[in-house]
């Protein structure tokens, strides 16, 4: 059976999770369930800039009703409270065009990281192993957080800032149609300067959330690896490498503000202000219009200060959030070459692992498995030992598909990993690391994790097994304490025996042992491997150590080499027979 791309080796089902290759599309896609709140900032953005461009009209009435002999005061009054009542009930519709525009852009950023984790989750190890964690970090929250600025204030105020254009086309020709020609061009200029504007913009803004990426990329190896830098003594060095990175980052931000200096809109408003007050007196010298029409005209002109202003910096939001929404949709679409085969095998496993020329290369990188063959009964307890990069912790993880395999075939219950359904696969085999991983969280829940409906004598339970319940015990807040982050408060060998207890109580039907007990001290080890030896009774195990004490009473040994199976059999025949597998203790 040959794998196929796809995005992601677990499709997680959410109501808002679209597939889409263009980011303008997958923005659309988002903002479509929310087509009333985008009714709803349309409507606010057409009433507030209609009663806006509805000031200077009554303006210029008033002005003809006091220059007029007698002058007509009594028109005052009511002009006024007209003005009045219609500004509060523009600010009315403003708040509603606001606060939509801001429960939008809430929804869109809780939608697209809800989007964004549910792939990460369903990526495979060869995706996580190659993409940096900081620049991962950078688009979930920094990129994310630059969509919802796109939406507001971004697309917001241009929306509105749109509809004053087109109030001031509505509202000028009730003085005279030849008024129209100052704000046709001013509005041909503005759209061609902003869509040049709008071109260059575009790949700075990219440089902006790639150079912030990477920063943050930086950031994240430097914390992570803290505890190397401060042995080698490089703490110097490495801020000079984040300095570096951080001026990239403030030389992309100047460029974007260096250029959206140069922007030429405010010019163009000058100049639209300037003609269309001399056409408009021109008119009323010739008597074709009145002192309250430019009075009025000058105030619908005025209107154009809305869109002028907010094209200097919305556009820009805009611009920076499509940027980080191609990131994070590049994000989402990377692929992966495992399929999680949802209608595939989900029975429960006996055990039986077989190997057919199984052969395993990471992405660009030299094979680790070569022509690996083998197979296991049910029940057996296998060791796979050898030196240092042979291939064994591959191998192990080619068992539940933490990868898959490049050639050949890995079957269990003689059916190929690949027919099994992958969540059916990976529930029933588990595999315990050197490098624990636990996470902050109480004890309790990190026991659990694996089986989160576990009742506490069920974890108690695996706590005994794995000889963990009496250092828990020792804390004040026992199974409730909580750890530290990757359980940095527990030491090597605790942390291994709560991964051991985790592993218990999910009653795994293969459980692969990846050198974990190497951190366990030599009064516990005695405990421990008991405990180990009842947990392989019934089901198969495989042991990826050095430990001679765990190695003998393996039922077969594997030995590996450059990949490759040097030599199979008991420890008995293996030390009479294999150079390969003696070296080993002789070292």
């Amino acid at each position: 059976m040959s794998s196929i791309s796809i995005p992601a080796e677990f499709t997680l089902h959410r109501k808002n999770i679209y597939n889409h290759t263009n980011a303008n599309q997958w923005i659309v896609s988002h903002a479509r369930p929310y087509l009333w709140i985008i009714v709803m900032i349309i409507v606010g953005a057409i009433g507030n800039a209609a009663l806006a461009a509805y000031v200077p009209v009554l303006t210029g009435d008033a002005f003809n009703a006091m220059i007029q002999l007698p002058p007509d005061t009594s028109v005052l009054l009511p002009l006024a409270i007209i003005i009045g009542v219609s500004q509060i009930i523009r600010g009315v519709l403003q708040l509603g065009r606001n606060f939509g525009a801001e429960l939008m852009a809430q929804y869109m950023e809780r939608d697209i990281r809800d989007e964004l984790y549910l792939s990460l989750l369903g990526k495979s190890m060869t995706f996580h192993n190659l993409q940096p964690v900081g620049d991962t970090m950078a688009r979930a929250t920094n990129d994310v957080r630059e969509v919802n600025f796109m939406f507001n204030p971004g697309v917001n105020l241009v929306v509105g800032s749109f509809m004053f254009i087109v109030m001031l086309f509505a509202a000028t020709p009730r003085y005279h149609p030849s008024l129209l020609i100052t704000p046709t061009i001013f509005t041909i200029i503005y759209f061609v300067a902003l869509a040049r504007y709008l071109k260059t913009l575009a790949p700075i803004t990219d440089e902006v959330r790639a150079t912030f990426g990477d920063m943050n990329t930086h950031l994240s190896e430097s914390l992570d690896g803290v505890e190397v830098m401060k042995g080698a003594a490089q703490e110097g060095a490495e801020v000079d490498r984040f300095v570096s990175n951080a001026r990239r980052v403030r030389d992309s931000f100047v460029s974007q503000g260096d250029l959206e200096g140069r922007y030429i809109a405010m010019l163009i408003l000058g100049a639209a202000y300037a003609g269309g007050l001399v056409h408009a007196l021109l008119l009323f010298r010739a008597g074709t219009i009145d002192l309250g029409a430019v009075i009025a005209y000058f105030g619908l002109l005025r209107l154009l200060e809305f869109p002028t202003f907010t094209s200097t910096w919305a556009y820009s939001q805009i611009s920076s959030g499509m940027s980080s929404a191609r990131r994070i949709l590049e994000l989402i679409n990377m692929e992966t070459r495992l399929d999680q085969n949802a209608s595939g095998l989900t029975s429960d496993m006996r055990g039986e692992v077989e190997f057919r020329g199984v052969s395993f290369s990471y992405p660009a990188g030299e094979p680790v498995i070569q022509d690996v063959s083998f197979k296991i009964k049910q029940g057996q307890t296998v060791a796979i030992v050898g030196q240092t990069g042979a291939g064994k912790t591959s191998l192990a993880k080619l068992i539940n598909r933490t990868y898959d395999i490049t050639s050949g075939q890995v079957l269990i219950d003689g059916v190929d990993v690949r027919e099994w359904n992958l969540a059916a696969l990976r529930s029933q085999i588990s595999i315990i690391e050197q490098d624990i991983f636990l996470f902050s969280r109480s004890l309790s829940d990190n026991i659990a994790f694996g089986k989160p409906s576990a009742s506490k004598d069920e974890i108690t339970a695996a706590s005994v097994a794995s000889q963990a319940h009496d250092f828990i015990l020792e804390f004040d807040q026992g199974y409730a304490t909580v750890v530290g982050e990757r359980g940095v408060t527990l030491s090597g060998g605790q942390r291994q025996r709560i991964a051991l207890a985790r592993a218990f109580l999910t009653d795994p039907r293969i459980l692969v042992l990846d050198d974990s007990t190497s951190a366990i001290d030599s009064a516990t080890e005695d405990k421990i491997q008991r405990a180990i030896s009842n947990a392989a009774r019934g089901r198969t195990t495989f042991i990826i150590t050095h430990r001679l004490s765990q190695i003998r009473w393996a039922d077969l040994i594997i030995v590996m080499r450059k990949g490759r199976i040097a030599a199979i059999g008991t420890h008995d025949e293996l030390m009479k027979t294999s150079e390969a597998y003696s070296r080993i203790f002789r070292e």
